[in-house]
């Protein structure tokens, strides 16, 4: 295979035509080589609009929709960026190239190798894989206490589908601060970009209408019996 021939193609027939445009967005993935955080027995399909299968059941999300993830946000240098769902580390690494710092959150402790395994073997230094559930957020102690801090973050990627989003993860936006999340239950989900307007604002643009598979543990509705 030619890999950047490949990589060319994906750009021009998979992701400009769904509205990916942002040139810094498409130069990135020129940079960051999707081919090294994908399973080698996959890696024939790196450049496929597939999701690939990763171990514990999980998967990569397709090109295109990991570059509309980046053009949504527009994640700056000095910001914070937490990801809930690493699988293998490849959306983790695409924001590390743009932000000042990521923490990313994976609940499947052979995920959470992987991802680590693969980030240093790429050289990327400037993000923390975490084992844990993030569903509900991810508390950063505050500095000098062991109490969490809210409003910690500046973008906010959650990597799976969640049935709502949990008002514990919306608070962990600071103003100003974007999020990506796909919300609803198969086959009715929303992508959606949140921004945190104010302490109690928030402004919610509906992207594009998916499936995607679950987070686990994603916070379900209340279920009332009369």
């Amino acid at each position: 295979m030619n890999l950047e021939k490949a990589r060319f193609n994906m750009i021009e027939q998979q992701i400009r035509p769904w509205d990916v445009l942002d040139t810094d967005v498409l130069d990135l993935l020129m940079v960051v080589k999707r081919e090294a955080f994908v399973p080698p027995a996959c890696r024939s399909m790196a450049f496929v609009d597939a999701e690939i299968p990763l171990p514990g059941g999980e998967n990569m999300l397709q090109p295109k929709f990991e570059a509309r993830i980046l053009q949504e946000l527009t994640v700056k240098k000095h910001e914070q960026v937490l990801e809930i769902g690493t699988g293998s580390g490849y959306m983790a690494a695409l924001l590390a190239y743009k932000a000042r710092h990521v923490t990313t959150v994976e609940i499947l402790p052979e995920l959470v190798e992987l991802a680590r395994a693969n980030l240093s073997a790429y050289g990327v230094d400037n993000v923390d894989v975490q084992p844990g559930d993030g569903a509900r957020g991810w508390p950063v102690p505050a500095a000098g206490s062991g109490n969490s801090a809210v409003q910690a973050y500046d973008v906010i990627v959650v990597s799976g589908s969640m049935p709502i989003l949990p008002q514990a993860l919306m608070q962990q936006l600071k103003i100003g601060g974007r999020m990506f999340v796909v919300t609803g239950s198969a086959p009715a989900m929303a992508a959606q970009r949140v921004t945190r307007m104010s302490d109690i604002g928030f402004d919610t643009v509906k992207l594009f209408e998916t499936v995607i598979k679950p987070l686990r543990n994603a916070v379900t509705p209340s279920q009332f019996t009369f």
